[in-house]
């Protein structure tokens, strides 16, 4: 596997999903909108969909231990791929699934990417999904992510999503939608960091309509230069259940960020919370590092890096 994927494809693989020229399990791998590799498992079947890019992966109930690799690539400007990603997870399984996903253009064009992935999520099931975004290359050409994801949970499933944008995506909207019936958990850690004239927005919209339903939204991000940030949750508690969003971020040189955490109480026995916090890095910080021997830039590029583990 991997000796028809170009050298940009792999190195991008690095960074958002762990390459290390093979997969250990089922994957896919799409390089500019098309297959670079794939391999389904006995308990995890990764098809083509007949009427429109996508797949569909289903995974046989009762499934535990197993990792599904769902990357996807641009290595060049002027591709502008969609893709349709179902994920059919059988009750009483327990897997992982890993959808990272680079754009890279060295010219003018812009390099876009724009997965709508669907998790079905059975009783039972318990799922945990990781998500890196990452753009590269020299161009001037915009590097675009936009993933939508919408999420149905069924009694007792469970869902953590743990998505990251390490650098260098100029632009990315990135939109998800929750809902979660009875006993149904949801879990998401958002890391974002923008710089120069980077442009992200994030919202989550999340619908507890079972009783002993819940959800778990903390981001953390950090904007410098003249970058801006957006970032929207909803919770709408719709029977007995438990919300709570949180949102930190760091903010420097001209960076905007704009938070707006929203929650919605349609029950009696609805128990919902949100944090916000927006500022820049503690003086007092700065200064601990500085007396360790590093310099004030080092210094604030260690609280950042802490910040956004």
């Amino acid at each position: 596997m991997g000796n028809s994927m170009n050298n940009i494809t792999k190195k991008l693989l690095e960074q958002v999903s762990d390459f290390t020229g093979s997969f250990k399990g089922a994957y896919n791998i799409r390089e500019n909108g098309e297959c670079a590799g794939r391999v389904s498992s006995k308990n995890i079947k990764i098809e083509s969909k007949q009427d429109k890019p996508g797949l569909d992966i289903t995974i046989l109930p009762g499934t535990k231990g197993e990792t599904v690799y769902i990357p996807a690539c641009v290595t060049k400007g002027g591709i502008d791929d969609l893709v349709y990603n179902d994920f059919f997870v059988g009750e009483n399984a327990d897997i992982v699934i890993v959808a990272g996903c680079g754009v890279h253009t060295d010219d003018d064009s812009e390099a876009r990417h724009n997965g709508i992935h669907r998790f079905f999520v059975g009783e039972n099931a318990r799922v945990r999904y990781e998500e890196k975004h990452i753009g590269t290359g020299d161009g001037q050409g915009n590097r675009t992510i936009d993933p939508i994801t919408d999420v149905v949970l069924e009694k007792n499933a469970y869902l953590e999503m743990n998505t990251t944008q390490i650098s260098g995506v100029d632009k990315t909207t990135r939109k998800t939608t929750v809902k979660a019936a009875e006993g149904a958990k949801l879990v998401i850690r958002e890391r974002l960091f923008t710089e120069g004239d980077q442009r992200a927005e994030t919202f989550f919209q999340v619908d507890l309509n079972g009783a002993g339903s819940g959800a778990d939204i903390v981001s953390r991000s950090v904007a410098k230069g003249h970058s801006y940030q957006n970032y929207v949750s909803t919770i709408v508690g719709n029977a007995a259940c438990t919300g709570h969003s949180e949102c930190d971020a760091i903010i420097d040189d001209d960076a905007i960020v704009d938070a707006s955490p929203r929650l919605f109480a349609r029950n009696k026995d609805a128990s919902l919370i949100h944090e916000a916090a927006i500022g820049k890095i503690a003086g007092e910080q700065i200064l601990k590092f500085r007396t360790l021997g590093l310099t004030e830039e080092e210094a604030a590029q260690k609280i950042i890096d802490g910040f956004l583990a």
